[in-house]
């Protein structure tokens, strides 16, 4: 009936041009993308020279980072083209997918180890990371469940139990590899979605309480995750050891101050500050933009969420269940992992592996921003036609 009501005032109204997208969610992705790219090369100009593995090329990783960017936006460009309908008749099968690559990481001589985890498969000159697919095909898929879930919400058995031990089966390949990152931001994606899909609400809250205890269990039955709360809740008293990363980013921030010490001027990046290019972007973007930087990163990011809410809530309103959550899934997602990753930056959470969304260095993340950025245009494209009587 809302969608029906729609369409009569859409025929109306002026006729909306097929072509055009949303400005609010295009324009600031863009630019995180672009800026990434530019902060991506600054940030890693010391590294790629003084390495042998890239050849002493000082664009070795702009050069790289360039291609993901390029192959992420033809992806983006292919994807928009595909109806919200059939990504939702491949949800479970992608999910399967995801489930079988994860599988396919954790065996020997298969996935490739790097520092004592093994999250990546080599395929050639790159790797495929699967635990970043992983999250876009949740979001898909916790989206599909609880669409088709939508009467068994209230009920714990029918509705809860199904999500849960699919969860607790990916989140058990991902603490295998070990990558803690990665599940929290997926339970965090499931968990929003059905929250949103209209779970028990005591359910949900005894849902959340088990999951926070059970992250507390993880943490303190873990040695390394143990160091690394420790070094977070004082990294001075042993700067050299567990509390170098946060002590080295906390100095990049004092450093940058208001406006920053000048675009390519950051010493943090010169091998003090690890993984400078990927986890730890925001910050050199801190020490070389300064406050000013940190904050327009900070207003696109919440632009992003903002409009990915919005498109969602507007898609429920025309009755279009699936793609209103799958569009707040991938908000919840570029929301969580955002936050997280700034908040470890900023000495606000304990150090964690999760790369800047949209920004950081890495071809299997750029390459699954892209695409879900490109299925949330597609969710509001849908709604616009809708509501003018027009053709999706």
């Amino acid at each position: 009936m809302i969608a029906a009501r729609a369409m009569r005032r859409g025929r109306s109204g002026s006729q909306m041009p097929r072509q055009e997208l949303d400005a609010m969610l295009l324009w600031p992705a863009l630019g995180l993308l672009l800026l990434g790219l530019v902060m991506v090369y600054s940030s890693s100009i010391a590294m790629a020279e003084g390495s042998k593995f890239t050849g002493h090329q000082p664009a070795y990783f702009l050069i790289r980072h360039g291609v993901f960017l390029m192959i992420g936006l033809i992806a983006a460009a292919v994807v928009f083209q595909v109806p919200l309908r059939v990504w939702q008749q491949g949800a479970p099968w992608l999910f399967l997918i995801g489930v079988a690559l994860l599988v396919l990481v954790l065996i020997p001589h298969v996935g490739r180890e790097v520092n004592g985890a093994r999250r990546w498969l080599p395929l050639g000159p790159v790797n495929l990371q699967p635990s970043e697919l992983m999250k876009l095909f949740a979001a898909l898929y916790a989206a599909d469940y609880t669409a088709r879930k939508l009467a068994d919400m209230g009920s714990f058995r029918r509705g809860f139990v199904p999500m849960a031990l699919v969860m607790a089966l990916v989140g058990g390949l991902l603490l295998r590899e070990p990558d803690f990152g990665a599940f929290v931001v997926i339970i965090c994606i499931a968990m929003g979605i059905l929250f949103l899909g209209g779970i028990n609400a005591r359910l949900f809250s005894v849902l959340f309480l088990f999951l926070a205890a059970a992250f507390v269990i993880l943490i303190w039955i873990s040695p390394y995750r143990r160091e690394r709360i420790f070094g977070f809740m004082d990294p001075w008293s042993d700067a050299y050891g567990k509390g170098y990363q946060l002590s080295h980013a906390l100095i990049a921030f004092g450093r940058g101050e208001w406006f920053g010490v000048g675009l390519g001027g950051s010493v943090e990046k010169l091998f003090y500050l690890p993984e400078a290019h990927t986890d730890f972007l925001l910050a050199v973007i801190a020490e070389e933009l300064g406050l000013a930087g940190v904050l327009a990163v900070i207003v696109l990011f919440a632009l992003i969420v903002q409009r990915a809410f919005a498109i969602g809530r507007q898609a429920l309103l025309l009755e279009r269940v699936y793609a209103g959550l799958v569009a707040q899934g991938i908000g919840i997602w570029i929301g969580v992992q955002a936050f997280i990753n700034m908040g470890v930056n900023m000495g606000l959470l304990p150090t964690k592996g999760l790369t800047l969304p949209l920004m950081s260095f890495g071809g299997s993340g750029i390459l699954a921003n892209c695409v879900a950025l490109a299925i949330l245009l597609r969710a509001d494209y849908e709604n616009r036609c809708l509501m003018r009587g027009l053709p999706a």
